[in-house]
């Protein structure tokens, strides 16, 4: 049996500002943006080369805005992904992994997968974690 992860909400207090950083400033793709009168929007964007999408809009979840925490977006090359977030205009922490001793700065010395990070937020506080994978997953 597959169970395929498809889509994600976001809880956002502004959607339109929600909809630009996104597409603006984090690069996603919008798929869909729906509306049905003031009471119900949808709003879906994927990030580029993902199967897995992203919904924010009016009506869609009672979760507070910017309670959702850690989700992660797999890239081949960190720095590259980081550089390209900072220059649209996103505040991108700097990139750690983790060593021996704990949490160490700069990307993995061994470029190990799944083992050096960098964090962002959206407008409202939504958190998320850029990790590295170079390799392909094994099946």
């Amino acid at each position: 049996m597959d169970l395929k992860l498809e889509l994600v909400l976001l809880p956002v207090t502004d959607v339109d500002r929600a909809k630009a950083f996104y597409t603006e400033q984090a690069g996603f793709n919008l798929d869909v943006d729906h509306r049905t009168g003031d009471e119900f929007r949808v709003v879906q964007m994927t990030p580029p080369g993902s199967a897995c999408s992203v919904t924010l809009g009016i009506g869609i979840t009672d979760a507070a805005p910017g309670s959702v925490r850690g989700t992660h977006l797999v890239v081949t090359d960190i720095e590259a992904a980081r550089a390209e977030l900072v220059s649209r205009g996103v505040d991108v922490s700097e990139i750690r992994h983790m060593g021996p001793g704990g949490w160490e700065p700069g990307v993995d010395p061994d470029r190990r997968d799944y083992n050096s990070f960098a964090d962002f937020a959206d407008p409202d506080g939504n958190t998320w974690l850029l990790q590295e994978r170079r390799s392909e997953p094994q099946a």
